[in-house]
């Protein structure tokens, strides 16, 4: 066979092989049925059509405060338990997805010597009881910090850490105080600060300000901002006012407004050792702040009846987000009242105010009523 030959002979075989192929395929294909997959491809949103909401609830506390009377009761042959004293209302600071409490006396631990009034140090036993009951986070800026010193404040805040409880407030350092304590739930961040008025005229060590925050209002305002830019929520914790009032000052009316003004979304009021009465403020950004001005004591060694009466604060927030905004409402705001109660300062135990006395507890759920006619109570 010739070269033209051989060449003719594969033309013709590169021009029917493919003729030949898609013959087969064809046949084979129309053996079997055409299987189509179904699928149901998601409807496009527009980005105006958006419209995410997320929830989160916060409870809140007043002042814890440990006298003498109250570490004694609680230490058995090698610590101190205090477990048993929060027993009855930890299931209603369990129930938030956020709780806050004031940390008033310093937990600086057994080491140092425990001490009660006018110079409180705690033992770390509090801590650990707080984080069992619930708590996640403390305030630590009131007039208490620096009583027993910087070796107290240090030890407070390594065992906060320790047992991974948020704290703010007090600090170890400046680059500590320069951060925004913030916490996230339900995809809601939270911003927490914490101030007081004075420190019993014990002076802040030259260059050490960041051992406690003092209320400043140019400082609030500025901490305001950077929380604002950080956090859908801002929570400011402000101890202020008289002790033993049972209605707010004009001071703290005064800083209220100003802080609300300046971006602060919930304020917690503590100091006065009483129930003082909640209220929303109304922003000229159209926000609704809620304002309690004083939790009233926790948990303390203080005997006086008005004294032994506090209230957990429980409040919603929720976030809503579309394609344009987010905006954060709080609803629901209601209470949970309490009282200490003990015999012959021994057998300290918190317990719900209307198993003590419901002529009493109407009483404080009128005056917490006060201005917001509506609160609901949660027993």
């Amino acid at each position: 066979m010739n070269f033209s030959k051989i060449a003719l002979f594969l033309l013709l075989i590169i021009t029917i092989f493919p003729l030949i192929g898609c013959s087969i395929a064809t046949n084979a294909d129309e053996s079997q049925p055409i299987a189509f997959e179904i699928r149901n491809p998601p409807i496009a949103t527009s980005p105006s059509e958006l419209n995410l909401e997320y929830s989160a609830s916060l409870s809140a506390v007043g002042d814890i405060l440990i006298h003498e009377r109250v570490y004694l009761d609680a230490k058995n042959d090698y610590s101190y338990d205090f477990n048993p004293m929060l027993e009855k209302v930890t299931p209603f600071l369990e129930q938030a997805d956020l709780t806050i409490a004031n940390s008033e006396s310093i937990i600086g631990g057994s080491e140092i010597g425990l001490s009660t009034y006018p110079a409180f140090n705690s033992p770390y036993e509090v801590g650990a009881a707080l984080k069992n009951s619930g708590v996640d986070i403390v305030t630590l800026a009131n007039n208490h910090t620096l009583d027993r010193g910087i070796p107290a404040i240090e030890n407070a805040i390594r065992y906060w850490d320790q047992i991974g409880m948020v704290h703010t407030g007090s600090f170890l350092s400046n680059d500590e105080r320069s951060k925004v304590t913030l916490v996230t739930r339900n995809k809601i961040t939270f911003s927490f600060l914490s101030y007081t008025y004075g420190t019993n005229g014990i002076p802040t060590p030259v260059g050490m300000d960041y051992l406690v925050n003092r209320i400043d209002p140019l400082i609030i305002q500025q901490d305001l901002k950077r929380a604002r830019e950080l956090s859908d929520v801002v929570v400011l914790s402000l101890h202020f006012g008289q002790e033993y009032q049972s209605m707010p000052n004009v001071e703290q009316i005064e800083l209220a407004r100003f802080s609300a003004a300046n971006g602060a979304d919930i304020i917690l009021g503590h100091h006065p050792h009483v129930l003082q009465p909640p209220e929303w403020i109304d922003t000229e950004d159209g926000r609704k702040v809620f304002v309690m001005y004083s939790l009233g004591n926790f948990l303390s060694g203080q005997d006086e009846l008005d004294r032994q009466i506090g209230a957990i604060l429980h409040l919603d927030i929720v976030k809503k987000v579309t394609a344009d905004s987010s905006t954060i409402t709080l609803q629901n705001p209601a209470f949970t009242t309490t009282f200490v109660k003990s015999s012959n300062a021994k057998n300290y135990e918190m317990d719900l105010l209307k198993n003590i006395d419901r002529n009493l507890n109407t009483a404080t759920k009128a005056h917490l009523s006060t201005w917001i006619k509506d609160l609901e109570f949660i027993e």
